[in-house]
């Protein structure tokens, strides 16, 4: 296939554009230069003027849940308690997410609105996914056993629960009594995996893996062709079966990958429970217990991601790596903090000293505005603090953190590029694209094979209407996927395009 008649922006810096892309099965073969003859009996596809991209990656996705969330009741942007409440009496769902009551006027949400809503169970989580605010009859499903270390129960004046559970509570509530069916979350997968290719997204790094993602995908994949490349997480508290868990076969094969390590130091900003150094948040895992789970990960191979958002926690999760590093560095193990939301002047410089990787979510940082100038107003130099992160050196990935923002690889870019209330943190276009398919394909081991458009690498790739690096920057907003390809297959919207 020969694709040509428009801009081909390989993000690769020995050859950035090219006029033409030549493509051979699964393979980029060549761009200028490469003739037709060179393939045998090519099909042409005329551009029109369009560009060509590497194809995006979501470098942290929660999938099986995000794409449930597609079919449950949407509580994002909801202004008051009343409209959210109006939400779910309109849908009339048991489940949902997207809650924020931080911007809530009428809040806090209680158990009480939601009686008067239904006498069967309700479960709606918070938009950070750290908090689950249930009614009197969901509460009930768990017996009285709500409490856990890490976890948070809130209480009345009497001492009853209120019915929000924060962090380890909500988490444990979940495993116990809000699963759903492999067949659903397979089904909604599906859908999802179709909205994420619309989307120009044709790889993700999923942290389900405590959800047994896995499972999942060779489900999925043994009943339709897996058409996003799957960066998989495990728990850390499969530390112990590391060896053997290692995915190297099986349905899926090579789109499914099974590789690194999650575990979490502290909660979020929405739920108030980020880990700060002035004491304040919840502490899940202490420097200590990571340097452990890093070093277990290591004697299997493994590298780790971990969710950071406090100051605190990136500090003791960065000690945690300093102190392993002698073990990690040198079997190349590529260690990742998720988030790092919250960072202390004095630890900026500290990733790319030790080649940790930062992981973040362009989209928060607009998302998040209010919440953070709110509750961190005494350090906002410190948070989201995505250009003096790459500044400093460290490599910077881009992610979605979906559902807690939309899977929307363009989105995250114009929040990377445009939407940041730190006119200091914005960050290029250019940089912006980087960290979403360039620095994603090294994180998972892939940088020989993707990520860039030259000879060789698979050929994903995207196709926007027009070129974005030729555009004023409030026309970016107005930039289209087109089409996108994995491995040589058209995945959406193949040509002849209008």
């Amino acid at each position: 296939m020969i694709l040509r008649n428009g801009t081909i922006r390989t993000l690769d810096p020995s050859l950035p554009t090219s006029a033409a892309l030549a493509i051979a099965g699964e393979l980029v073969a060549g761009g200028v230069g490469v003739h037709e003859r060179a393939l045998p009996s090519p099909e042409t596809v005329d551009l029109g003027g369009r560009c060509v991209l590497p194809a995006f990656t979501d470098s942290h996705v929660h999938f099986p849940t995000w794409a449930m969330t597609q079919r449950e009741v949407k509580l994002d942007g909801a202004a008051s308690l009343a409209e959210a409440l109006q939400r779910i009496r309109e849908h009339g769902g048991r489940r949902g997410f997207g809650w924020r009551d931080a911007d809530w006027p009428d809040g806090p949400p209680t158990r009480h609105q939601l009686d008067e809503l239904s006498a069967e169970p309700l479960a709606f989580w918070s938009k950070d996914y750290h908090s689950l605010w249930l009614n009197s009859a969901a509460l009930a499903l768990a017996g009285g056993d709500l409490e856990v270390a890490g976890g948070v129960v809130e209480r009345d004046e009497r001492g009853a629960p209120t019915g929000i559970l924060r962090e380890e509570s909500a988490w444990r509530y979940k495993d116990r009594h809000l699963r759903y069916a492999p067949e659903e979350f397979v089904d909604a997968m599906r859908d999802g995996m179709r909205l994420a290719n619309a989307r120009g997204c044709v790889a993700v790094h999923d942290k389900d893996g405590w959800l047994g993602a896995v499972g999942l995908w060779q489900r999925l994949a043994q009943q339709t062709p897996l058409t996003l490349r799957v960066w998989q997480s495990t728990p850390a508290e499969n530390i112990d079966r590391l060896r053997e868990i290692g995915l190297r076969s099986g349905p899926g094969w090579p789109f499914l990958r099974l590789g690194y390590l999650k575990t979490f130091m502290d909660g979020t900003l929405g739920s108030q429970t980020a880990w700060m150094l002035d004491g304040s948040g919840i502490r899940i895992t202490s420097s200590d217990e990571l340097a452990e789970i890093v070093l277990a990960g290591a004697a299997a191979g493994w590298p780790v991601a971990v969710h950071a958002i406090g100051d605190a926690a990136n500090r003791e999760a960065l000690d945690a790596f300093e102190r392993t590093r002698d073990v990690w560095q040198p079997l190349g193990l590529r260690q990742r903090i998720e988030h790092a939301q919250c960072v202390h002047p004095d630890d900026l410089p500290r990733f790319a000293e030790l080649g940790v990787a930062v992981s973040a979510q362009f989209t928060h940082a607009p998302s998040d505005e209010q919440l953070a100038k709110r509750f961190w107003a005494d350090r906002l130099e410190q948070a989201y603090s995505f250009r003096a992160l790459l500044d400093s050196g460290a490599l910077l990935a881009n992610g979605s953190d979906a559902p807690v923002e939309e899977l929307d690889p363009w989105a995250g870019v114009l929040a990377g590029v445009l939407d940041h209330w730190r006119d200091d943190q914005r960050l290029t276009l250019e940089q912006a694209l980087h960290a979403t398919c360039v620095a994603p394909a090294w994180l998972s081991y892939d940088e020989r094979r993707r990520g860039t458009l030259v000879p060789g690498r698979y050929a994903d790739l995207v196709v926007l209407d027009r070129d974005p690096f030729l555009c004023e920057q409030e026309e970016l907003r107005d930039v289209q996927v087109v089409a996108t390809m994995v491995a040589g297959r058209w995945v959406h919207n193949p040509p002849p395009w209008d």
